[in-house]
């Protein structure tokens, strides 16, 4: 049963993305949504997944375990958004679908290494820090190009793009530039070769910004679930 809160809550967020796809000029359905269900219980992901949202990004590994378990019945793809400690590798790359948040090769490594026989490649995107902040994980854009090419020879893994989460601003200028960053240092890679497809940026704050500069998939919590109790 879906509560007519959560509809609307639902309906809003796509209307946003709608909106700034058609502003700037992007193509349409070229922006996915994935709901960022950490903290969020398993009925409240079925109440969204009766709307049609299939993609969810999960912050905590055993939270996320526990509800990938009880949601099995349902066609949900999980995304591991969260910070990747290497103890935790095993279990994610036998759960997931895709992991945006591979910070070093070290990690990369692991997950594909982990990945069972059988599934199909799992899906991962390179995290950047392009604020250079030091409390923000990833890797620098100095350290992507080695990161990159050495990322993409791993197998059982594929190499979809990057991700990056900014310094927040209420500016829209000034949070377009990270962005602008995070682009132009895909479309260097995709240059030398690589076919990267996935720019995975901008939250409820800064959707417009990072659609303006060619988000493929944004992440949304709050403003799809509502405050957190």
């Amino acid at each position: 049963m879906t509560t007519q809160s959560t509809k609307i809550r639902y309906n809003h967020v796509n209307g946003q993305i709608h909106s700034a796809v058609q502003q700037f000029g992007r193509i349409e359905g070229s922006v996915q949504l994935l709901a960022v269900s950490k903290t969020r219980s398993a009925e409240a992901i079925r109440e969204m997944v009766a709307l049609g949202q299939l993609a969810y990004g999960e912050n905590y590994l055993q939270e996320a375990l526990q509800k990938i378990e009880a949601l099995k019945d349902l066609s949900i793809e999980w995304h591991f958004i969260g910070p990747i400690q290497s103890n935790k590798t095993k279990p994610i790359a036998e759960n997931f679908a895709w992991v945006h948040s591979v910070d070093r090769f070290k990690i990369a490594q692991r997950l594909s290494d982990q990945r069972p026989p059988g599934m199909p490649p799992l899906n991962i995107c390179i995290q950047v820090n392009v604020s250079g902040e030091e409390s923000k994980s990833g890797c620098t854009l100095d350290e992507l190009g080695e990161f990159a090419e050495k990322t993409a020879k791993l197998p059982n893994i594929r190499l979809r793009g990057l991700m990056a989460i900014p310094q927040s601003s209420g500016d829209f200028d000034e949070q377009r530039k990270p962005f602008a960053q995070l682009r132009e240092a895909t479309e260097r890679l995709n240059k030398e070769g690589y076919q990267l497809d996935t720019l995975s940026m901008g939250m409820s704050g800064d959707l417009d910004a990072a659609v303006a500069e060619g988000a493929t998939m944004v992440r949304i919590g709050t403003a799809l679930f509502g405050p957190r109790s």
